[in-house]
């Protein structure tokens, strides 16, 4: 990384859990989103980032709350950069804690503000992040669920809404994921679901936050990143998962998940 960014990663070897310590000047997040739960606390300066519409700043002391699939991006708001920690926790793992909890939750929660001030979460999240690099597996786990109960009795609304989505549009996405690794063109996913190349554009993006393209480079790289979590290498998961080699994938994963591939593998 370049000047005095880096980035420290965490992963459980048996479960969706996974945190990122990291501190940026000049690292630059490309527009992408996360199959989990993603919570944040920033530490020092102040991250920028565009979320749900509209520009979203977290300065020291506010947490992040980003619901699965919600599109972002992100880069330093102050020439110092930032530091922060980030806890990616799958929904299952949310649903989990939720059922165990004596008020009975039912369904997945929504986070509707993807910047929140609350001292009290920020503490929760920064003893759930040393629980995780530094407890055993029980500790780690009556952190995570009273970090998410936390999480969810503060800044959530339950269950999610479902969304509507026009069949052309939901035929791409099923399409898209049914052949990330093939190269397929715009001409051709328009005629596959039958309307034009602007029109399922447009209603990509407003369904989904990202082009069809980008949205098929994020499959690319989950499902790489699933190959380098079952150990192959990163020249074998880039040819894999349709990257044209390991250098194309290394420049993209850094671009959306801040460490290298090497790194992720192997934290």
């Amino acid at each position: 990384m370049r000047h005095n960014d880096w980035a420290k990663y965490w992963r459980a070897p048996d479960r969706r859990l996974e945190s990122m310590h990291a501190h940026f000047e000049q690292h630059v997040y490309h527009r992408h989103s996360h199959e989990t739960y993603s919570f944040g606390v920033t530490e020092t300066g102040a991250q920028a980032f565009t979320c749900r519409g509209a520009a979203r700043t977290s300065a020291a002391g506010m947490v992040m709350a980003l619901n699965p699939d919600d599109p972002h991006d992100g880069q330093s708001a102050v020439a110092n950069g930032f530091t922060y920690r980030m806890i990616h926790i799958g929904p299952e793992l949310i649903r989990g804690a939720l059922d165990d909890a004596a008020d009975g939750a039912v369904g997945l929660p929504l986070f509707v503000e993807p910047v929140l001030k609350d001292p009290v979460l920020a503490d929760a999240l920064r003893a759930l992040d040393n629980a995780l690099r530094g407890e055993g597996r029980l500790a780690q786990d009556e952190a995570l669920s009273a970090t998410v109960r936390a999480l969810v009795r503060r800044g959530s609304t339950r269950p999610v809404r479902e969304r509507v989505l026009p069949t052309e549009v939901h035929r791409a996405r099923e399409l898209l994921e049914d052949a990330y690794a093939e190269d397929i063109s715009a001409e051709r996913l328009a005629a596959e679901v039958g309307c034009s190349r602007f029109a399922l554009h447009r209603g990509f993006v407003a369904a989904y936050g990202l082009a069809p393209s980008d949205y098929q480079r994020q499959l690319r790289l989950r499902a790489a990143r699933r190959l380098l979590i079952d150990g192959h290498s990163p020249a074998e998961a880039a040819a894999a998962s349709g990257f044209a080699d390991q250098s194309h994938l290394t420049r993209w994963f850094k671009r959306y998940y801040g460490v290298t591939p090497g790194r992720f593998r192997n934290p």
